[in-house]
């Protein structure tokens, strides 16, 4: 047998297996690295989580990457060589941090490398009839495994847009395994760039649990925040926000386009909501003028309002109340004062931060790819049913070492 074979074999055997998790999303800010415990599979999975670092990216790391991030038209050649660049990184990172915790390379069973994605676009929106959903996330897993010496598990949404998903979110394997609890009605929100939620059910079936993107979470205000700030990379706490107030011409606008009326599970990006989509609704309701402060509490409350919309649209079909469902709050929305309080002004749920499930919030997303990898190796029994946005299936790909 060969000999990277039996080192997995003998992986999945183990009664736990500690694996890093590796995450950036499309805030750009850096990368999450989770080293977690992980024991069991499916619904038997338990997990701990022994060191967490969000490791910075430079400017320089940034500007690299928003030169292909989300955009139609690039250098393909940058994007080439970016994908081996970002491999590379990450290794580095990851030997920094296992260097800072004191822990060798040998007491690390798995890396689970979600990567950077630079384009995601579903059929829902490239419009393409003959062109299937498509998603794409660079920073090589081969280069992760050879720089680092630890088997490495990459590329996980590809199995999912191959099973007939969309290739997003995916949080909801985590999230069903982890935090699913018998007797409560649990909503899973996660605020990053682009916010999305996980409906659990308190009858823990798994063809009842329900999952989606709402549109955007902090992607337009960081965008903004840097545009009329280049010294800040987001509205810290919501300052700039506070000062303004809402402009009901421009929110109406921004709420006008058709992602919001398709239907539920969906997907999306920054490729649509950016600069130019912002832009397009000023024109439209003539508010090109309103100030920076005015803008951002818009902003903000737009990511509000489409949570909430989308929240309360998905619970009708649910044979529960809204006032029923407990919502565990994560990623960097969380803690944007403004836009949590607006979420609890119109939702009549109980709020709390997925930290009082043990589970830190800024560790998560890191944590649910380590959860998935586990899965790669030692899972596979849990059925989601045949549905569309759940594929049953075990995602990644595995890049040895050697």
């Amino acid at each position: 047998m060969n000999k990277n074979l039996k080192s997995l074999y003998q992986i999945a055997q183990k009664p736990s297996r500690t694996i890093i998790g590796l995450m950036s999303g499309t805030s750009l800010d850096g990368l999450d690295v989770a080293l977690c415990e992980i024991s069991g599979s499916g619904e038997a999975t338990e997990v701990k989580l022994l060191q967490f670092e969000t490791v910075d990216y430079s400017e320089d790391i940034k500007t690299e990457i928003r030169n292909v991030f989300a955009k139609q038209t690039i250098d393909f050649q940058k994007l080439v060589v970016l994908n081996e660049w970002i491999g590379i990184l990450h290794a580095n990172m990851i030997i920094e941090c296992l260097k800072h915790w004191n822990i060798s390379k040998n007491e690390v069973d798995l890396i689970a490398s979600h990567g950077q994605t630079v384009f995601h676009t579903p059929k829902i929106l490239h419009q393409q009839e003959k062109f299937p959903n498509a998603t794409l996330q660079i920073g090589d897993g081969d280069h992760i495994a050879v720089k680092t010496g630890i088997i490495t598990i990459s590329d996980f949404r590809q199995k999912h847009l191959a099973a007939g998903g969309e290739g997003a979110p995916l949080a909801v394997y985590g999230d069903y395994f982890i935090f699913g609890k018998k007797g409560e009605n649990r909503i899973m929100l996660n605020m990053g760039g682009i916010s999305n939620f996980t409906y659990l059910p308190s009858s823990l079936n798994p063809e009842e649990v329900f999952v989606t993107d709402t549109g955007t979470g902090n992607t337009l205000i960081d965008a903004f925040t840097r545009l009329y700030f280049p010294e800040k990379e987001y509205d810290k706490d919501a300052e700039i926000a506070k000062q303004g107030v809402v402009n009901q011409s421009l929110l109406d606008a921004l709420k006008l386009n058709k992602f919001f009326q398709d239907s539920f599970p969906k997907t999306t990006g920054p490729e649509l909501f950016n600069l130019e989509y912002v832009k397009k609704a000023q024109t439209e309701s003539n508010t090109e003028t309103i100030s920076i402060q005015n803008l951002l509490a818009t902003l903000t409350r737009f990511s509000a309002e489409t949570i909430a919309e989308a929240i309360t649209y998905a619970t009708k079909n649910t044979k529960n109340t809204i006032e029923d469902f407990t919502v565990y709050m994560s990623g960097g929305g969380a803690h944007n004062p403004l836009l949590v309080s607006w979420l609890k002004e119109l939702l009549p749920c109980n709020f709390l931060k997925t930290d009082v499930l043990g589970i830190s919030g800024d560790a998560k997303e890191a944590i649910l790819f380590a959860i998935l990898a586990n899965e790669t190796v030692s899972g596979g029994d849990s059925n989601f049913g045949l549905r569309k946005g759940i594929p049953s299936v075990s995602m990644g790909k595995i890049s040895f070492p050697s």
